[in-house]
């Protein structure tokens, strides 16, 4: 058994989502377990029961490889796609490789739609058109492209759900899967495999080579060593809805894109309440392309993150999204075609500047005071909102300011990895929970109808829109 002598501390940040379960057994089978660290937790910061030295934090597991490289952490575990992700963009970072965990095995594919043309990587190689690749490894997508010398391509950055979006918004999808099975059973075509993924422990550079981190790894290389290894039985924690093409399509036909997530239920009420039946779009039942009562409706359910950004690229005609994330879009593009159309009245949140209790200010002017003696320079910033931060920052006259990108479980950053956090809220309980406090509301958000002005002012789909915003309307007055 280690001694708590031994070393003076170390930080480990561990994974929601997919890999929660068996990290969580792996931990356990090295006697590094951690009592709250259960998918169900809402706490953030754990201590080891058995040795007080170890300390670790929970992140969306694509957060991870960053805050290992610059130094939040000493360990981390993470999926292998997302180090490579981080890697082939920034080829020195200060991360490193210790062991393969021998868990959470797929990989990452380059997928078309079994519907396309597209049927082979070198029928992609050959391809003489622009291709489109959705993903959610834009850096490992680009890396692909110019690697095979594709000729002419565009890369589209999603939250999500790439699955869903060939053939209609993507000629290709870069994505991980379990297997090829898994990838068929979306209606797609592996036409390579990138690379096989499983999850790794990776070290900070600068930590590996000063702290003596190698009795905690040793932990974990005893657990590979044993002949019963439960925690690879257990499948990563990843759902997919079934995603089954419609492929008679008329041509004034509306395209809508629906919210999965938090927002799928108070939108499947909605929509009953405006008269439009989606078979499939229940919280249940997740087809990411439900079907609509009204046939010259055609639905996709991809995550409200992509949506303002979707639509502005013409892919759907209209999208129920958040005003926040419309905001966020045209604070990144102000000439967008994007433009909201009706408010919903459901999913209300306030977006807020959030910072620790600890520290020591009241309001926005109080923490740019701080910051400007020199206490908080650069004051580091985290969000999923990032074109709001940046505004919002700009706004308020701070000069010197660092945005960390963050993919949720955003509270987890303050204190130790951020100084100021903008996030939703809708109670403010969760962060008093994690010892946060509010010091402004920047707006209030809720539920909206977004279209493309293209598509809102395009004589065959003109009447049929208007029709479902009124549609939407009237709903908007059911109590």
């Amino acid at each position: 058994m280690l001694g708590s002598c031994a070393l003076s501390s170390v930080r480990l940040a561990l994974p929601k989502g997919r890999l929660l379960p068996a990290t969580a057994c792996l931990l356990r089978e090295a006697g590094l377990e951690f009592n709250n660290y259960t998918e169900s937790t809402r706490i953030y910061r754990l201590e080891s029961s058995r040795y007080p030295f170890v300390s670790a934090k929970i992140f969306q597991e694509r957060d991870i490889p960053v805050q290992v490289a610059v130094g939040n952490y000493d360990l981390g575990i993470c999926g292998l796609d997302w180090i490579e992700e981080l890697v082939s963009k920034y080829p020195a970072s200060a991360l490193v490789k210790v062991l393969d965990l021998q868990y959470g095995r797929g990989g990452v594919y380059v997928v078309s739609s079994k519907f396309d043309g597209i049927q082979s990587f070198q029928g992609l190689m050959s391809s003489q058109r622009t291709l489109r690749i959705v993903t959610e490894y834009p850096n490992l997508a680009e890396r692909m492209a110019l690697r095979f010398r594709l000729r002419n391509f565009r890369v589209f950055p999603i939250w999500g759900a790439g699955e869903v979006y060939p053939p209609e918004n993507a000629d290709v999808v870069l994505l991980w899967a379990e297997d090829e099975v898994e990838v068929a059973a979306q209606s797609l075509v592996p036409l390579k495999t990138l690379f096989q993924t499983s999850a790794f422990l990776v070290a900070n550079k600068n930590s590996w080579e000063t702290k003596e981190l190698g009795q905690v790894v040793g932990l974990f290389s005893d657990a590979l060593s044993k002949a019963m290894k439960p925690w690879q039985e257990i499948r990563p924690n990843l759902k997919r809805g079934a995603n089954n093409l419609r492929l008679s399509a008329q041509a004034d036909k509306i395209w809508l894109a629906l919210p999965d997530g938090h927002q799928q239920a108070p939108t499947q009420e909605f929509l009953g309440k405006a008269g439009l039946r989606m078979e499939g779009y229940s919280p249940d039942i997740l087809d990411r392309r439900p079907r609509c009562t009204l046939d010259w409706v055609y639905t996709k359910v991809i995550r409200p993150q992509d949506m303002p950004l979707q639509v502005a690229n013409g892919g759907f005609d209209l999208a129920i999204t958040g005003e926040d994330w419309l905001l966020d879009h045209v604070c990144r593009f102000p000439s967008s075609p994007v433009v909201k159309l009706l408010d919903l009245g459901f999913g209300q949140v306030r977006v807020v500047a959030v910072t620790s209790q600890s520290l020591p200010v009241s309001d926005i002017a109080d923490l740019r005071h701080l910051a400007e003696s020199g206490r908080l320079s650069p004051i580091r910033v985290a969000s999923e909102y990032v074109n709001i931060a940046d505004k919002y920052l700009r706004d308020n006259h701070f000069s010197r300011y660092r945005l960390i990108p963050t993919w949720g479980a955003s509270e987890a950053f303050l204190p130790e990895d951020a100084d100021l956090l903008i996030e939703n809220t809708q109670t403010g309980k969760t962060l008093l929970e994690h010892n946060l406090k509010v010091v402004d509301t920047i707006f209030e958000s809720a539920a909206c109808l977004i279209g493309n002005r293209d598509s809102v002012e395009n004589t065959a789909k003109k009447k049929k829109i208007v029709s479902l915003v009124e549609a939407f309307r009237r709903a908007t007055k059911v109590s």
